[in-house]
């Protein structure tokens, strides 16, 4: 099962119609990307309830795509939420709601299959990027042990959890009872676990994730420890506009999840 962090039309209530392109290089744009809805609501709000800190849209609560309420468990999250809705302008852009998204990722496909999603994140455990490195370039090789042998250090003096490290891509089968403690270190509750799917999955690392969660890492170091090698590759080679687009949507994912763990 995989997470998808999105947003439809469920969430939307009279949402009226969409604002038509302007000329054909716009009309091209809107074939490939998802239509926006006008902006249907003047004020945002955060009301406490049995379901949590909602979230309303001037008199009605907001919902997630499957129709249910959204709301977060603590109220600072909530606030963080609602102020993605509030900052919408004349349309709403999911795409640049990335905490909205994460929490309907939660409510929706969290929530109820929680074995699942902690599944998906120990299977990351077996390959974790920072147990596979470079042999060569040494400045490579440098790099990766300055960002990424304090993950590992980490995971054995809190976790338990002594993982192997292999040089290259040839797969290093990891100890059993090494993979069973990294797997106790993954959260239950499901905004956690939601948050720290999330952050694996950009990352490439179940480590550097639940390092996060445990703020052994802040935001920063984490992003810059799961990009080691590409941004050495980007010293290199350069880096073109496309890439540069797709790294800070991935980015902004990212900090929705590493919100979710410090508001929680």
């Amino acid at each position: 099962m995989h997470i998808c962090c999105r947003m439809d039309e469920g969430l939307m209530r009279n949402p009226g119609k969409t604002t038509e392109p302007k000329n054909p290089v716009e009309a091209a744009r809107r074939a490939v990307r998802p239509s926006l809805h006008r902006r249907f609501y003047a004020r945002v709000s955060v009301v406490d309830g049995e379901e949590g800190y909602a979230v309303r849209l001037d008199d009605k609560p907001a919902r997630t795509p499957a129709g249910r309420l959204l709301a977060a468990p603590s109220e600072a999250l909530a606030q963080a939420i609602a102020a993605e809705w509030q900052a919408q302008a004349e349309t709403v852009d999911p795409s640049t709601m990335p905490l909205t998204r994460l929490a309907n990722a939660v409510i929706d496909g969290v929530t109820d299959r929680a074995a699942a999603v902690a599944a998906e994140v120990a299977n990351y455990l077996a390959t974790d990027l920072v147990c596979y490195r470079a042999g060569a370039p040494h400045a490579l090789v440098e790099r990766q042990s300055r960002a990424w042998d304090p993950v590992l250090a980490w995971a054995r003096a809190t976790l338990g959890a002594r993982l192997a490290v292999c040089e290259g891509v040839r797969h290093v089968a990891q100890p059993e009872t090494a993979l069973a403690a990294a797997r106790a270190g993954i959260p239950a509750d499901p905004w956690r676990l939601g948050a720290v799917h999330a952050a694996t999955t950009l990352t490439g690392s179940a480590l550097i994730a639940l390092a996060l969660a445990s703020r052994a890492l802040t935001r920063d170091a984490a992003w810059q420890a799961a990009h080691v090698d590409e941004d050495w590759n980007i010293e290199q080679w350069g880096q073109d506009a496309l890439a540069q687009e797709r790294r800070a949507f991935r980015f902004a994912e990212f900090e929705a999840a590493s919100t979710v763990l410090r508001l929680l």
